[in-house]
């Protein structure tokens, strides 16, 4: 039995528990000691392979509990991928079976069907659940081992249960480092914060901050660089009172805090690998001044770089914990520096700055919606008391013409044929309507007759010399032919015509059809098309805009998109009740030719143009004018 145990034991054991005694106090981020941890576990059992698999609490619906981190394979052995997929789809069951023990020893024939993969029969596994420090996360190791008797498995389980306290230890030790450097971090800014609230002046206070941040960190010399009309100068140096702005090495340093600041980003000297910043001011003022190791970090105030501190030292790199302090100092300092910096400057340079900062925020990104909604009111307000329109009086109209006929009937008779409605357009001599003839003929019928009886009957005396007879006759025959003019008169009238171009205003005679009608009834009245004029209605309270003035526009209800020009003829002087008050009859000529379908009667509204008005007299002098009604006494 002994001698299988030695034959078990790999020689790497030493190393591996060396590794993890190492382990407990590593300094190291976490990425760098799980693998090694990983590695330690693997050598302590000797493992083919161990996994770290992480407990997976916010999984999605696609998501498996537990998520691999990361694995370690041994060099100078292989395992098929068949096996090591199969092992992973099976992490569920095998947690479930060592959830109760901090190690375990498992077939791995448990898990993975042997019928499929024979070779699991030539493996075992060693589940190991690490404790952690104040975590709620659980993580799993797994290593695959080779197929363990009894014995050998008591002892691996033994040493991995001794292994898994070294993640608790070394999380404890690093959150005990992290709490050292953090009240070390804070305990540095107080200390620079108590220096430089001691000052009341600018240059006392960069030369305290300076002092304190150099023998906080030990460093050779500290330097301030701030912002001055565009570019950074230098302010004040560690234990030196005076000093010269034109020295090239001054020169030289202002030009590395200008790199600085101009990347607004810490810049190391020697640079590091991962550092994506741009240091060759750095490495220039490095080389020249002899400075070993060298820091430049920006001053913020309100996410604004403001100035630039760079930190000179020969004695050892800046280590991050420091780089830490000096960042937490710069940020406290930085807004008492920038205050003494303004208080310091005479009255006109602080009512410059404040301005230049008044107009920044006035055009700066902020409040974006505000400065939009302002700049919109004040255009509208610019425009609503510089921009001046052509300002028009509005009135209603109705188009009427100059002459009116009245059609009437010539003597007493019956309507035969109507050929006209109301609306119709006629030319000068259209029929309108006709009347009855029958009688009007019988009339000159016997008329006709009575007068060649009456020239016969005086031939007849003439030729028997009766002359008193004769003259009777012909006084007869002269009455029968006045009769006979008569009736050939109203024959001629029996058709009613237009006596110029006209309309049909008023008498729809169609369905008086056969109707009589007596001497001078009115049956058509007719409006002339070539004479229209429009008439508006002008409201009283506009009437004064108006005077002076002989232009204007009309547009017809029936067609609103086309606008013909108008003439002011005549301004009725007397007013006259309209619907909404006293209203002032104003007529009007068209300026341009008539068009064939107005028709007298037609109405729309017409615009009288005054003169060019502001836009906010002509949204506001209406209700302007109200008030001074309202409050006149």
């Amino acid at each position: 039995m002994d001698h299988e145990t030695n034959e078990w034991i790999n020689p790497g054991t030493r190393e591996a528990l060396d590794e993890l005694a190492e382990l407990t106090q590593f300094p190291g981020l976490p990425k760098e000691f799980w693998p090694r941890y990983l590695k330690a576990l693997g050598n302590l059992s000797c493992a083919y392979q161990t996994t770290l698999f992480l407990y997976n609490r916010e999984r999605g619906e696609t998501e498996a509990d537990w998520k691999k981190i990361t694995e370690w394979k041994a060099p100078d052995k292989k395992i098929g991928p068949d096996l090591l997929r199969e092992l992973e789809r099976k992490i569920e069951p095998l947690t479930e079976k060592c959830s109760t023990r901090t190690a375990s020893v498992l077939s791995l024939d448990e898990f993975v069907d042997s019928s499929t993969t024979p070779e699991v029969l030539e493996y075992s596994i060693v589940a190991l659940q690490p404790r952690l420090y104040q975590s709620e996360e659980k993580c799993l190791t797994v290593s695959l081992v080779p197929e363990l008797d009894p014995q050998a498995a008591a002892e691996t389980v033994l040493r991995m249960e001794l292994a898994g306290d070294i993640p608790e230890s070394y999380q404890m030790n690093l959150a005990a480092r992290r709490a050292g450097a953090d009240v070390a971090k804070l305990a540095t800014a107080l200390d620079v914060s108590v220096l430089i609230n001691a000052e009341e002046r600018f240059i006392a206070c960069a030369l305290a901050f300076c002092n304190g941040l150099a023998a906080q960190l030990q460093c050779d010399r500290v330097s301030l660089g701030w912002m001055v009309r565009g570019f950074i100068r230098l302010q004040a140096i560690s234990r030196t009172e005076k000093f010269d702005r034109h020295m090239e090495a001054a020169q030289l340093l202002e030009a590395a805090m200008d790199e600085a600041f101009d990347q607004d980003d810490e810049i190391f000297c020697p640079a590091h690998e991962e550092a994506m910043t741009v240091g060759k001011d750095h490495e220039r003022f490095a080389k020249d001044q002899g400075a070993v190791n060298l820091v430049s970090l920006p001053l913020r105030i309100d996410e604004e770089p403001a100035g630039v501190v760079t930190c000179e030292r020969s004695a050892s790199p800046f280590e991050e914990h420091e780089v830490a302090q000096l960042r937490l100092a710069c940020d406290v300092a930085a807004r008492r520096l920038s205050d003494l910096k303004q208080r310091d400057r005479w009255f006109g340079a602080r009512a410059a700055a404040a301005f230049k900062k008044k107009c920044g925020q006035l055009l700066g990104p902020e409040h974006t919606w505000a400065k939009l909604i302002a700049i919109i009111l004040v255009v509208i307000l610019a425009l609503l008391i510089f921009l001046k329109v052509p300002y028009r009086v509005e009135a209603n109209f109705i188009l009427k013409s100059d002459e009116v006929s009245y059609v009437t009937a010539p003597f007493e008779g019956f309507i035969e044929e109507v050929l006209v409605r109301t609306g119709d357009s006629l030319e000068k001599g259209a029929t309108l309507l006709t009347l009855n003839r029958t009688d009007l003929e019988l009339q000159r019928a016997s008329a006709q007759a009575d007068l060649t009886r009456y020239h016969r009957e005086s031939e007849k005396a003439r030729a028997a010399g009766q002359l008193a007879e004769m003259r009777i006759a012909e006084s007869l025959a002269a009455q029968s032919q006045a009769r006979l003019d008569l009736v050939v008169h109203r024959l001629d009238q029996t058709l009613l015509t237009t006596p110029f171009d006209s309309i049909v205003v008023e008498g729809d005679q169609r369905e008086r059809h056969g109707a009589p009608v007596a001497q001078g009834d009115v049956l058509y009245k007719l409006a002339r098309t070539d004479s229209l004029y429009v008439e508006a209605e002008v409201p009283e309270r506009d009437i004064h805009e108006i005077l002076g003035r002989d232009t204007g526009q009309i547009a017809f209800v029936s067609q609103p998109k086309f606008k013909y020009p108008i003439r002011i003829d005549q301004i009725v002087p007397a007013a006259v009740p309209g619907e909404e008050g006293n209203v002032f009859l104003v007529q009007a000529q068209f300026t341009g030719e008539l068009a064939d379908w107005w028709k007298p009667g037609m109405s729309g509204v017409c615009k009288l143009s005054v003169e060019k008005r502001s836009l906010g007299w002509i949204f506001t002098h209406r209700t302007a004018d109200f008030f001074r009604m309202f409050f006149w006494w």
